[in-house]
């Protein structure tokens, strides 16, 4: 057993390895396989190297807050309501596939950032690259760029991510 805990820490699989006694706790309890339980320790390293990639991407992202659809009030206004399918459609990020754009138009105080961030942590959750900017610092850095000549390496800061959003 020692052995199994040392080779799955080398593999940076420490999450399994924390796993591992309870696993092996369980297996006896439950009479479960040596398949099964090797299948169950390997879903929940699965599981954690999902959390942590979703986590690296929000943290990258800049949405700063994970937003639900489900706090999004669709009876604030009656433009809500009417756009709720649309909306909710968006969620599927069916357009980011397509290389298509959103964009959210309207005054301020509406939702629009908000239904933006809402997207981007989708984005997040479906293990896209998500940039969450204002219009003003995305300039700024931009021009920044021109002075030392590294205009080419900040675009890509803006072009690689799945999602761009612009505030």
């Amino acid at each position: 057993m020692t052995t199994l805990h040392q080779k799955l820490n080398q593999l940076s699989l420490t999450s399994m390895a924390r796993q591992l006694d309870q696993t092996i706790t369980d297996a006896a309890a439950k009479n479960r396989s040596f398949a099964e339980s090797l299948e169950s320790l390997i879903d929940c390293g699965l599981e954690s190297r999902d959390g942590r990639s979703i986590e690296r991407r929000f943290r990258l992202s800049r949405l700063h807050a994970r937003h639900s659809i489900d706090s999004f009030h669709f009876k604030h206004h009656k433009s809500r309501m009417e756009l709720k399918p649309r909306i909710l459609r968006l969620l599927d990020l069916e357009f980011i596939v397509n290389g298509a754009s959103a964009i959210f138009i309207g005054n301020p105080g509406v939702g629009k950032t908000y239904l933006a961030k809402i997207i981007g942590w989708r984005a997040c959750q479906s293990k896209q690259r998500v940039l969450f900017t204002t219009a003003m610092d995305m300039l700024n850095h931009l021009l920044a760029s021109q002075v030392d000549h590294s205009l080419i390496r900040k675009l890509r800061v803006y072009t690689e991510p799945a999602l761009l959003i612009v505030d």
